[in-house]
């Protein structure tokens, strides 16, 4: 199938964007039956706020780790009954799974 680059407005601001003809490509390998209704500024606007971030940065949170015992963050709020590794532990826990 050809594609074409296609001139959409947005739904969210009303700025015309163009979705090219890769884009068409794209969406058509992933299953994708509807064009996109936003412009790209829009959609990672919404992304992040969906996210409940903005400028993709999280919220973490100081742990020792279980294991090693060296100081670490995690991006979750750890719980007593559950163990929290760094990132070196919990690729070895994992491995061993």
């Amino acid at each position: 199938m050809s594609f074409q680059d296609k001139q959409l407005t947005c739904a969210d601001c009303g700025t015309p964007f163009t979705f090219s003809a890769d884009e068409q490509e794209f969406f058509q390998t992933k299953g994708y039956t509807n064009e996109p209704k936003r412009c790209p500024t829009c959609r990672q606007a919404r992304k992040s706020d969906r996210n409940g971030r903005t400028g993709g940065s999280r919220q973490m949170f100081p742990v020792k780790c279980a294991t090693c015992g060296k100081d670490t963050e995690v991006p979750f709020e750890p719980r007593s009954d559950r163990p929290v590794y760094c990132s070196d532990c919990y690729n070895k826990v994992r491995a061993s799974r």
